[in-house]
């Protein structure tokens, strides 16, 4: 049914509405679009009307920003409105305020000295209307739009990494002091085992060493699909011999570029997470088992013992001896005490010697102990 039909109207269907100034806007960017051949719709919800450095500034004080943004919206919606001053504030804010004029249509001059200097913003003939989204909206989607961006980098690094064809070996965590003639020496036999190709060994910033396989000579024609085969036959060898050797901590296949700089690692890819790099890696650092310690040598232990033994001793005398301080409050009488002990003892000791004193002899015994002195 239309809507206001009766059986003596039609309704509504015959009328239209007057253009005012917005639907003349939205017909020129039609126009305007379509001449272009630009597709209003691909660009209706990311266009992002604010400057960057505008965003940036938003998002270091969001709270303040929306009050500074409001005045904005209220000044552009009031026709009658020319110009609009703000209260003082600091160079900062003012940059803020006149980045966001700019992003409006608005003119802005920055007015009086220190520390009354202020910014006052003004209506142009450049002017049309206030942008539809706000800046918290306009934040949101560059968020979105870079995280998505960082997704598509990673994911198309990931793709274009996992299509480049190994061409050599990686050595993670080397030994100390390990030298490029001394790899070679160690790993002569495996590295010589394909006659057709040649290996450059380079260290690397990041403490790695890089064993890039190459044709052995110029005139030698080797696909890159033939070294990747060819490296993925020696490196069960090679693998070998390092970890027996403990060249290095983990030995993994790698493609290289010719500034040699890694685009892909063995490891990184999920189709060789259990195999033989892993082991590798494992049986490159073995658990080191304890020492042990000879017939009348010290473990480092014992000694370590013995130091924690003493400390606690030590401490437990300085406790004791803080208790009798604690106990002592009153030192006169502490003194007094003592000195009547140490007085008892010695009227003890006294007493003892008088009754170990030797009793003289009677005169009915000293003929017997005059003969016992002759008789010695």
């Amino acid at each position: 049914m239309k809507c206001n039909a009766s059986m003596n109207s039609e309704g509504n269907s015959k009328k239209s509405l007057n253009c005012d100034d917005e639907c003349a806007r939205l017909e020129r960017n039609r126009k305007l679009a379509l001449a272009l051949n630009i597709d209003p719709e691909a660009h209706k919800d990311d266009h992002i009307p604010y400057s960057t450095e505008t965003l940036r500034m938003f998002r270091e004080n969001v709270k303040w920003s929306q009050e500074q943004e409001r005045e904005f919206r209220v000044f552009a919606a009031d026709e009658a409105e020319k110009r609009l001053r703000f209260k003082p504030m600091p160079s900062h804010q003012r940059t803020f305020l006149h980045s966001l004029a700019e992003d409006f249509g608005f003119d802005s001059e920055s007015m009086d000295p220190e520390p009354h200097r202020h910014v006052a913003i003004f209506k142009t003939p450049r002017f049309v209307m206030a942008p539809m989204k706000t800046l918290a909206e306009c934040v949101r989607l560059r968020l979105n739009a870079e995280a998505a961006d960082a997704t598509l980098v990673e994911e198309q690094r990931r793709l274009r990494s996992s299509n480049e064809a190994y061409n050599g070996f990686l050595l993670s965590r080397p030994r100390f002091g390990l030298t490029i003639e001394e790899l070679r020496s160690e790993l002569s036999a495996q590295l010589q085992s394909r006659p057709g190709l040649a290996f450059d060994v380079s260290f690397l910033p990041s403490e790695e060493i890089v064993l890039k396989a190459k044709p052995a000579t110029i005139s030698t024609n080797v696909s890159i699909y033939s070294i990747e085969a060819a490296v993925k036959a020696m490196k069960l060898a090679v693998a070998n011999t390092i970890s027996m050797k403990r060249l290095a901590a983990t030995c993994q296949l790698c493609s290289s570029d010719a500034s040699l700089n890694i685009l892909r690692r063995e490891l990184d890819s999920s189709e060789t997470v259990d195999g033989w790099s892993r082991v590798a890696a494992r049986a490159a650092a073995p658990r080191s088992a304890p020492k042990q310690v000879g017939v009348g040598e010290k473990s480092p232990y014992t000694v370590l013992g013995s130091k924690l033994k003493d400390a606690k001793r030590k401490k437990e005398e300085m406790e004791k001896a803080m208790m009798g301080e604690d106990l002592a409050d009153d030192w006169e009488e502490a003194m007094e005490d003592d000195e009547a002990a140490k007085a008892e003892e010695g009227k003890l000791a006294d007493r003892g010697q008088q009754e170990v004193r030797p009793v003289p002899a009677s005169s009915e015994d000293r003929p017997f102990i005059s003969e016992l002195r002759s008789d010695m």
